[in-house]
């Protein structure tokens, strides 16, 4: 588990925002933690929420005592008064917030604290962000949300403005790697998940799920079928590659994978191979950037970009593949 410490030798700021509002006894009812992906806005919401449930507080320190039994239940995932609020499908929705209201309203299990974060709050809709702008009109006592966002820009200016914003800078990719090879993950995986500026919890945990590993050898095998044969790319895409991925976040996953493809067949082409990221692939990778040209992998960049949007654009995803498949086999 990251500590405060460790936090913020990456974010100095933000840790001694809210590292004052802790030990000088202001902790607002409600943060705003903005800032791209990978930059430890998760990490500081749990052990935030740490210290704000532990049992061995020092009040002169922001740090908890991880060893207490909330601080254990917090790090394990099953806290009583700790609510984790994120999108339901492509939108955080308004029964979702109305539970959350509905948790107000009872006395904490535990305590009479309460806890809750809302991840990528950008994605509320409409109904979703007005009925949460009641909880940060009228807070309830001993209560504190945090609100973690990539996009603040995409957030009703009525909710950012009832929120203390703590903004989480972009961490170098070295940074982030180091920190991933800390947590035990393996070269490869490491600098893959650092060039996605992936949240190290994130990373962690998709690290030790087999869904990840499949969809990793699925891209790649793609790009083999892909290149070998027309009709074969076409058919792996719907027999194999459209099972797994299914849905948004994962379709954006693949894409990223894909991007990630045509970047390393492109710092080859430039004699750049320590910015190689699939460094597993080399093989594979510089037989590639014999049959794919500098400018021929620009343009297929170009068209995973394109994909991304559409699908951004709700374009049904499978009519959105195609299309790019069609795209990679020219």
């Amino acid at each position: 588990m990251t500590t405060w410490v460790e936090l913020e030798k990456f974010q100095p700021v933000a840790v001694k925002m809210i590292n004052n509002s802790i030990t000088r006894q202001r902790i607002a009812h409600a943060y705003l933690f903005h800032g791209p992906p990978g930059t430890g806005k998760q990490e500081a919401s749990l052990l935030f929420a740490m210290r704000y449930f532990c049992e061995n507080k020092d009040e002169h320190s922001s740090e908890p005592c991880h060893e207490c039994v909330s601080c254990k239940r917090i790090q394990s995932g099953n806290h009583p008064d700790l609510h984790w609020i994120e999108p339901d499908g492509q939108s955080i929705k308004k029964d979702q917030i109305e539970y959350l209201q509905k948790e107000f309203t009872y006395t904490g299990l535990e305590s009479n604290q309460k806890f809750y974060v809302v991840k990528q709050a950008e994605k509320m809709t409409v109904n979703a962000a007005n009925r949460l702008l009641k909880f940060l009109e009228e807070p309830s006592q001993d209560t504190v949300a945090v609100l973690i966002t990539e996009h603040s820009g995409q957030m009703l200016d009525t909710i950012v403005s009832r929120c203390q914003r703590i903004q989480f800078h972009t961490l170098s990719g070295e940074h982030l790697y180091q920190q991933l090879l800390d947590q035990g993950l393996a070269e490869s995986t490491a600098k893959l998940f650092s060039s996605m500026k992936m949240d190290v919890n994130q990373a962690v945990e998709w690290n030790e799920d087999d869904w990840f590993a499949e969809a990793r050898k699925i891209v790649i095998q793609l790009m083999d079928k892909v290149m070998n044969s027309n009709e074969e790319g076409y058919l792996y895409l719907h027999q194999v590659y459209l099972k797994h991925f299914q849905g948004r976040e994962s379709l954006e996953f693949g894409l990223e994978l894909l991007l990630i493809w045509f970047q390393d067949i492109i710092s080859l082409h430039l004699d750049k191979q320590d910015s190689v990221v699939l460094i597993d692939q080399m093989e594979r990778l510089e037989q590639f950037h014999y049959i794919v040209s500098l400018s021929e992998a620009k343009t297929l960049i170009y068209e995973v970009l394109y994909t991304k949007r559409r699908l951004a654009q709700n374009v049904h995803p499978t009519l959105a593949m195609e299309n790019l498949i069609l795209q990679l086999q020219r």
